[in-house]
């Protein structure tokens, strides 16, 4: 359950699961739900300096409950937007800066506490103009501030924001080339005909081009599905000035005349993702149509019939497929290292023995314990982290603090080699002798590292005094690749239900600890 103060009526943008306070009542805050909801607005009130100080009173009342609420407990703060003035002068600026001081009083808190997260209502009231915003009907009958009729859409606003807090978006957007990243057919127009730069359309295709190049920067994989000579595709990459997306920019590709959808799974494997975590954009509907019917998990938004509506385009994409609440070091090094993951895989080619190419990666492995710096990358990874996840159970940052806050031992794995820093990539949380959560992912796994992590953490245990350690699969449709995870480890299943759910016991009195020499460790 969720619960929500609020000074006006706000039950209908809301689903079952939140309780509300009484209208501006602070005066109890109880302590036994998930977590919490800030939802004041600008009363209604002519007497502008009334009016002013009121909202200053809803600054102060903000932050007695965000001190009241246990650090391990989320609050999530909606700005305060105007639904209605009726200023007596134009130089009345009280009201504006009255929610001004207030919505920058959230800001600065948001700065200053970890478990508060401050989520901007014009980002959903500027789709729509003031006179749909307010109902004065439904607010002389029941105080509703806000349109009632804009339930639906804010409930999936609403929804969105909190995928954007638990840092769950998709991982990778897969383009096209020709009328799509530029103007034109490369093999008809050639490398100096496109149209790229200069004037409409090639300056829309520059600003389409620049804005794709910065979701690299905040952890979102960029991949080519082109049919085309990709001799050609190099020579745009190494002589054409326009272009702003090179070579460099992509984790992937494939330039061929193969069918988009064979490439795009293709494409999967190769950056061993999941075929959800994909986003195709094609100018070319037949494409699309294709990729819909043969690859469902694909998302394939619609693309703009015009050049000039590609920005807007971009921003709906940001909003629907990447936004996230906040990156972490991990995200903004994501594509050089699925671009070293490539490099690995070529060079293990290059091997016949599989524990000679392990031992010349000259493998780095820190487990550290959670702390403030990286218990938000192992929320993220609870949330993301599918095919090598145990229990897949999603967790936030706040509950992760509230788990350590009881005791939990939670611990996360840095991995590097020779290639490349792959970051934070793997977490385990053992509460009591029983494993609660153990995921690594997946752009790590097919080296051991699984098994050297889990070793040293019973290791680990072990010296602390445990003698014996439960644990738990809870199968999904993608994480069946760590089924006998445990057995292989050497735990006994003592159930397994109709569901394929299993529980294990492991003896650490007797278990081997022992991991191959090649996995350069060390334990912070």
């Amino acid at each position: 359950m969720r619960y929500v103060f609020r000074n006006n009526t706000v039950e209908r943008f809301f689903s079952k699961e939140y309780v509300f306070s009484g209208y501006d009542d602070i005066s109890v805050i109880p302590t036994d739900f998930e977590y919490y909801v800030w939802w004041y607005q600008v009363p209604i009130k002519y007497e502008r300096q009334v009016l002013a100080e009121e909202i200053k009173g809803y600054i102060q009342k903000f932050s007695f409950v965000l001190q009241q609420i246990v650090s391990d407990k989320m609050l999530v703060a909606l700005t305060m937007e105007v639904f209605y003035d009726t200023p007596f002068t134009d130089d009345d600026f009280l009201l504006a800066k009255a929610v001004s001081d207030y919505n920058a009083t959230l800001f600065e808190a948001e700065r200053l506490y970890a478990n508060l997260k401050v989520v901007d209502l014009s980002d959903f009231t500027c789709q729509y103009p003031i006179s749909e915003l307010m109902d004065w009907k439904f607010y002389l009958i029941s105080q509703m501030g806000m349109n009632p009729k804009l339930s639906k859409p804010f409930q999936a606003w609403w929804n969105h924001k909190l995928d954007s807090i638990a840092l769950k978006r998709k991982k990778c957007l897969v383009l096209d080339l020709d009328n799509t990243l530029w103007g034109g057919v490369l093999g008809e127009e050639g490398i100096d005909g496109i149209q790229i730069g200069g004037d409409y359309p090639g300056k829309a295709f520059l600003y389409w081009q620049e804005a794709l190049r910065q979701l690299t920067k905040i952890g979102v994989i960029l991949a080519i599905c082109s049919k085309n000579n990709e001799q050609d595709v190099w020579d745009v990459w190494d002589k054409n000035p326009f272009i702003v997306l090179k070579k460099d920019d992509f984790s992937a590709y494939r330039i061929n005349w193969t069918n988009k959808a064979t490439n795009i799974k293709e494409l999967a494997e190769e950056l061993n993702i999941g075929l959800d975590s994909i986003v195709f954009v094609d100018d070319n509907p037949t494409e699309r149509e294709l990729v819909k019917q043969m690859l469902p998990m694909v998302s394939v938004p619609d693309f703009p019939e015009h050049p000039y509506m590609l920005l807007e385009f971009f921003k709906q994409l940001v909003n629907d497929y990447f936004k996230v609440y906040s990156i972490t070091e991990e995200d903004r090094q994501k594509t050089e290292q699925y671009k070293a993951a490539a490099s690995r895989l070529k060079s293990q080619k290059s091997f016949t023995d599989f524990d000679e190419f392990l031992e010349s990666l000259d493998i780095q492995i820190i487990i550290e314990a959670a702390n403030e710096f990286n218990i938000q990358r192992i929320a993220q990874m609870t949330q993301k982290t599918n095919q090598f996840n145990l229990t897949t159970k999603r967790y936030t940052d706040a509950d992760i603090r509230n788990f350590m806050t009881n005791g939990w031992k939670i611990w996360c794995i840095s991995v590097a080699d020779k290639f490349g820093n792959s970051g934070i990539t793997g977490c385990a949380m053992v509460n009591g002798n029983k494993i609660d959560t153990f995921l690594l992912s997946c752009r790590i796994l097919g080296k051991g590292i699984e098994t050297a992590f889990a070793k040293t953490l019973f290791k680990i245990l072990a010296s602390e005094g445990m003698a014996e350690l439960k644990a738990q699969y809870i199968p999904t449709t993608k994480n069946m690749q760590v089924k006998d995870f445990y057995d292989r480890m050497g735990f006994t299943c003592v159930v397994e239900d109709e569901y394929g759910n299993k529980e294990y016991v492991l003896d650490l009195l007797s278990m081997d600890f022992s991991v191959k020499k090649y996995y350069h460790i060390i334990v912070k």
